[in-house]
């Protein structure tokens, strides 16, 4: 495993905290956009199943992901909790773009200092890791720090935004 540089660890700040199952997760405030209910989801053909389509959110045609099956974690029937959290991720072009992650359950945002942080522990070569940031402490459970931009590889990213971006409209403006 590649250990992560000091601007690749998580820095103490606020995070958005959500839960996939029964673990804890954690996004920088900075990148989150905005909280919305489930919306009606166009499936998209030849996408990975991760992918749960595309949705019109105010008139942009935004990519939806589910965490769980991108995490490789069963699907779960989705109920009056789940979520879509709005990001923004950074492609590799230098384009940001919106996409929606859909969550079981938000919890809070929690600031968590420095001293609430842990590098990522070193799991061995065979075990991606460098979507983590870090892990937070907070008083009853552990927090694992995502970075948004590293969830997906780029040629999902890529592949994604093909889907989401209208035929006439390549600007991605809305979506990747």
């Amino acid at each position: 495993m590649v250990v992560k540089t000091s601007e690749e660890t998580a820095t103490a700040g606020k995070y958005l905290t959500f839960n996939l199952a029964d673990e804890h997760y954690g996004l920088g405030i900075l990148r989150v956009q905005e909280l919305v209910g489930l919306l009606p989801v166009t499936r998209v053909p030849r996408l990975p199943a991760f992918v749960a389509g595309v949705v019109n959110l105010r008139g942009r045609v935004i990519p939806l992901v589910d965490l769980r099956l991108c995490f490789g974690m069963s699907a779960s029937a989705m109920d009056g909790r789940t979520c879509v959290i709005i990001v923004r991720v950074e492609r590799t072009s230098g384009r940001s773009a919106a996409m929606g992650v859909i969550v079981d359950e938000v919890s809070d945002v929690v600031n968590l200092g420095q001293d609430a942080i842990e590098a990522t522990p070193e799991f061995g070569t065979s075990v991606d890791t460098s979507f983590v940031t870090g892990v937070g402490r907070l008083e009853d459970r552990v927090v694992l720090l995502l970075d948004i931009d590293r969830v997906l590889s780029s040629g999902e990213l890529d592949a994604i935004a093909q889907a989401a971006t209208p035929a006439t409209d390549q600007s991605a403006e809305g979506g990747l």
